[in-house]
C-alpha cells in the first residue's frame, strides 16, 4: 500500500474501533506523547497516552445510548515520514441528528512514521460553534424586526409569518394562541380589519441574547386609521438552521 492508503486504513480502523468500544484498538496506533484537543475541556488539551485512554470509557457509555460515530469523508496527505488527515463524522444521538441533520464532528489527525509504522501524534476534535455573538444577534434581530414590521405595514400576511416558529405561543391583547396556524389567523383578521396602511415600529428595541436564544422588548407603535396605539411587547427568538424564529410573543397594555 502507499503511505496514503496505510494512513487511510489506520484511521478507518480507528473509527470502527471507537464505535465498537474497542479500547485496545483505539489506543494501538497512538504515540505515548499524543496530544488531543477534544470537544470537552481541558482547554489546553489531553496530553499523553494515559490521559488519552481515560477519555474513552465515558464516550463509549454515551454511544451505548444509540449514538453514531461514522466516517463521512476523509482526506489524507502523506509524505515519507509525516502525514495529516482531516475528516467529517456523523457523531450524535438520533435526537441530536434529527434536530440538526447537518451536524458533523470535525477531525484532524497528525501522524509520523516510526520504525516502519504510522503512529498518531495529534488529534483535534470539534463541532462547529453555532452560538451567535450577542452583538451579531442584536443586529440580526433588529433587522428581522424591521422587516417584520415593514411586512405588517404592507399587509403582507405570508411575509410576516416567515419568521414565526411552528410551535410559537403568543400572548395577544385579546387572548392566548398556540401554534403558527392560530397566530396566522389572528394576524389575518387584524390585517383584514384595517382599511388603511399600517405604520408599525418599535423604535427603542432592546435585544439581549445568549447562545441560540434572544429576547427583544420595547414599546410597539402602531398608526392606523388616524390613531396611534402603543403596547408593551416582549418577543423571544431561537436561532435555527434557517435563521431566527420567533417562539414567543407577549403583548399588553398597562392596567389603568
Amino acid at each position: 500500500m502507499t503511505n496514503e492508503q496505510e494512513v487511510r486504513t489506520l484511521i478507518e480502523n480507528w473509527v470502527t474501533a471507537v464505535h465498537a468500544g474497542d479500547l485496545a484498538t483505539v489506543l494501538a496506533d497512538h504515540s505515548p506523547d499524543i496530544v488531543m484537543f477534544d470537544v470537552p475541556p481541558p482547554y489546553d488539551g489531553v496530553r499523553g497516552l494515559d490521559a488519552y485512554r481515560e477519555t474513552w470509557p465515558g464516550f463509549f457509555e454515551w454511544q451505548r445510548s444509540g449514538a453514531s460515530f461514522a466516517l463521512e469523508s476523509l482526506e489524507v496527505t502523506a509524505g515519507s515520514d509525516v502525514a495529516f488527515a482531516f475528516a467529517l463524522l456523523r457523531c450524535g444521538t438520533p435526537d441530536e441528528l434529527e434536530a440538526k441533520p447537518a451536524l458533523r464532528l470535525r477531525l484532524t489527525i497528525g501522524l509520523r512514521r516510526e520504525n516502519g509504522r504510522w503512529i498518531v501524534t495529534h488529534e483535534h476534535h470539534s463541532f462547529p460553534h453555532d452560538d451567535v455573538p450577542p452583538a451579531v444577534a442584536a443586529d440580526q434581530i433588529r433587522a428581522l424586526m424591521h422587516q417584520w414590521t415593514t411586512d405588517t405595514g404592507a399587509l403582507d400576511l405570508d411575509a410576516l409569518m416567515r419568521p414565526i416558529a411552528e410551535d410559537v405561543v403568543s400572548y395577544e391583547i385579546d387572548g392566548e394562541y398556540a401554534g403558527k396556524p392560530a397566530v396566522r389567523e389572528v394576524c389575518k383578521a387584524g390585517l383584514a380589519s384595517t382599511p388603511s396602511d399600517i405604520i408599525f415600529t418599535t423604535p427603542d428595541l432592546t435585544v439581549e441574547s445568549s447562545g441560540d436564544l434572544a429576547v427583544a422588548y420595547g414599546i410597539d407603535h402602531v398608526e392606523a386609521d388616524g390613531t396611534d396605539t402603543e403596547s408593551r411587547s416582549t418577543r423571544v427568538f431561537k436561532h435555527t438552521t434557517t435563521g431566527w424564529q420567533m417562539i414567543h410573543q407577549h403583548l399588553s397594555y398597562p392596567a389603568k
